[in-house]
């Protein structure tokens, strides 16, 4: 498991922004952020509820997205978000975690 990045939720435009189908939501390039920031902005008709809408979340790298949240809530699903497949889970703190896995 490798740090990947930290999101932000945000009612604010960011230059840069992508919109992801799946979710519903714009993103920006966390790649192209100098502390590997990204900032969502998701529509008012986005399928997302709950603690990834609302909260802040840290995001790893990991081979296997099942595998890593073992034993973890799950928030939303694996899905794909372009250059990444990813899933978001609840640590038994209630921390928001997002796994992460490159496609090839």
């Amino acid at each position: 498991m490798q740090f990947d990045h930290i999101g932000i939720v945000t009612s604010e435009r960011h230059e840069g922004e992508r919109f992801v189908p799946a979710t519903r939501a714009w993103v920006t390039d966390f790649t192209r952020h100098p502390f590997r920031v990204e900032w969502l902005r998701f529509e008012p008709d986005s399928p997302v509820r709950g603690p990834v809408r609302e909260r802040p979340h840290v995001a790893y790298r990991v081979d296997d997205i099942e595998e890593a949240a073992v034993g973890m809530e799950t928030l939303l699903e694996p899905f794909d978000a372009g250059p990444r497949i990813v899933g978001f889970y609840s640590s038994a703190d209630g921390a928001v975690i997002e796994f992460v896995k490159y496609k090839a």
